[in-house]
């Protein structure tokens, strides 16, 4: 047989996939894991992570019982790649969603996916963005997660009337004294979440609760809405940056507010959303300490906001500062992470389809670009990885703005980050003695061997990746003039690596099934 028999997902559970639950579960207690994440939560806005007046008690409270991630990272700060990464374990430029309102590939599968064809019962609420269509999505559950509890935004506006979703989009609606948490996509979420544990707490499964807020608009009840109406978030020295020798398209970005003094951080609506969601995240905390106790929760964001940081506006973009890519990343496993215990070691959204395939006992295909740290979730004092990677395409298709096409590639070891401008200058960064990230060091020479390292390691990962938008030219910078170039770059033909899902490939010049998925051309 020339092709590998595998199991399909077209929304139900197959023959095989009930078989192998079944299977699975007998005679051992049920394997369990919830995903929570929110939109736009940078990690200082919780309270775990730095004092700043913000109140996420519920989030405060996971981390105590687990282990809080100091240095996570997203793939892509931007929404749609973000999800990508996280939930497919390959990068946005890999499985085709590498800016807003693009799809993912068809030879690209979900953790979800992947889990339910082995047995284990996945459920997705909330928020999807990965369909290729708008904001709200489609409707329709994707492969492999349960239909009966799929529920994206458009599932939600339609059980609006059409005045109701008018409100719904609408800040303002903050202000009517009649509005209730019931109203609200991110209440809605948590009572099937509640739902989903207290029918499955018998089985094996993945819940993955994905709530919008606190993205805009920043729907949130009394006394969310009136909470921080005189609060002003704490700046860092970056909110005065004068963007000296960084990227010009930052300057561009930046407009008038070069010109102006910082200007206080107050954004009560946003801030109220954020204490709204952790308190529904309590409630969905609650019910898995009441029916799931052992599972597996893992809490963490798609990528973070600037809050006027850097001079920036728009929430998120084309760069690679700590406000917008480092996120909130909580684990609380009972019996294997340590209670409050920190970790202090880079880590990436990338592993996480990984380290759910291990969890579940499966090995990681070949396909996945990234790997596992459960491993790291035992003892966090082990390092995952050496170094994280993130990318930047373009933020929406369907928007002229945001600065259009802007190419990035970035590497990170912990201490050194470096990021590659395609279409203008580059940025390196010690973290270690500039955590603003204010001192461009692109140019420093007591810097160089080190970030020419950085640069090799990421040169070699847009390879080993498949990264289509690889070439000569992210090798000869301004900075690296010396770097050797070839029309045909590092000569290699490399192709899809054998995931289950699809046929061996075959080589070109034979037709015959491929033996290595790299070799030279």
């Amino acid at each position: 047989m020339h092709r590998r028999n595998f199991v399909r997902s077209l929304g139900g559970a197959s023959a095989v996939a009930v078989a192998a639950r079944a299977a699975g579960q007998a005679g051992r207690a049920p394997r369990q894991a919830v995903v929570i994440m929110n939109d736009s939560v940078r990690a200082d806005m919780l309270n775990c992570y730095r004092h700043t007046g913000l109140q996420t008690p519920n989030l405060d409270r996971l981390a105590a019982g687990g282990t809080r991630f100091d240095r996570a990272y997203t793939c892509q700060p931007v929404c749609t790649p973000a999800r990508s990464a996280l939930f497919t374990g390959t990068y946005p430029h890999s499985n085709g969603a590498w800016a807003n309102s693009l799809p993912l590939g068809t030879t690209v599968h979900t953790v979800g996916q992947r889990l339910h064809d082995k047995g284990v019962r996945c459920a997705y609420i909330g928020k999807w963005h990965l369909d290729g269509s708008d904001y709200f999505g489609v409707g329709r559950p994707a492969p492999g997660w349960d239909p009966a509890y799929w529920y994206d935004q458009r599932d939600y506006l339609y059980e609006l009337t059409p005045e109701n979703r008018v409100r719904s989009r609408q800040t303002a609606t903050n202000r009517d004294p009649g509005l209730t948490a019931e109203f609200t996509f991110g209440h809605r979420c948590s009572n099937r979440a509640i739902d989903f544990l207290n029918k499955h707490s018998a089985e094996d499964f993945l819940l993955v609760v994905s709530y919008d807020e606190p993205h805009g608009p920043y729907l949130c009840p009394r006394p969310f809405s009136e909470m921080y109406k005189d609060f002003v978030f704490p700046s860092g020295p970056n909110a005065a940056d004068p963007l000296a020798g960084k990227p010009a398209e930052q300057r561009v970005w930046a407009d008038g507010r070069l010109g102006r003094p910082p200007q206080p951080v107050t954004a009560p609506d946003f801030f109220g959303c954020l204490s709204f969601i952790d308190s529904e995240i309590g409630r969905v905390l609650d019910a898995i300490d009441r029916v799931s106790r052992n599972a597996l929760v893992v809490y963490t964001a798609d990528h973070g906001d600037f809050l006027d940081s850097h001079r920036l506006d728009g929430g998120k973009g084309p760069c690679m500062y700590e406000e917008i890519t480092r996120i909130p990343f909580l684990v609380r496993w009972p019996g294997h992470a340590p209670e409050n215990s920190v970790c202090p070691h880079p880590v990436s959204h990338i592993d996480v389809t990984g380290t759910l395939m291990e969890y579940f006992g499966h090995e990681l295909p070949r396909s996945l670009e990234g790997g596992s740290m459960l491993a790291t979730f035992e003892n966090p004092a082990r390092k995952p990885r050496d170094e994280i990677f993130m990318e930047f395409g373009r933020y929406e298709v369907d928007h002229d703005a945001f600065g259009g096409f802007q190419p990035i590639r970035c590497v990170f070891d912990g201490r050194l980050k470096l990021s590659v401008h395609l279409m203008t200058s580059d940025e390196l960064y010690d973290l270690e003695k500039d955590p603003a990230e204010m001192t461009n060091l692109i140019d420093s020479p007591e810097h160089a061997a080190a970030r020419n390292r950085l640069h090799d390691k990421l040169l070699d990962w847009m390879d080993r990746t498949r990264d289509p938008f690889r070439g000569y030219y992210w090798g000869r910078r301004a900075w690296r003039p010396d770097f050797s170039v070839r029309w045909n770059n590092a000569g290699m033909t490399r192709q899809r690596e054998d995931d289950g899902y699809e046929p061996r490939q075959l080589v070109y010049e034979t037709g015959l099934t491929m033996k290595d998925a790299t070799r030279p051309k």
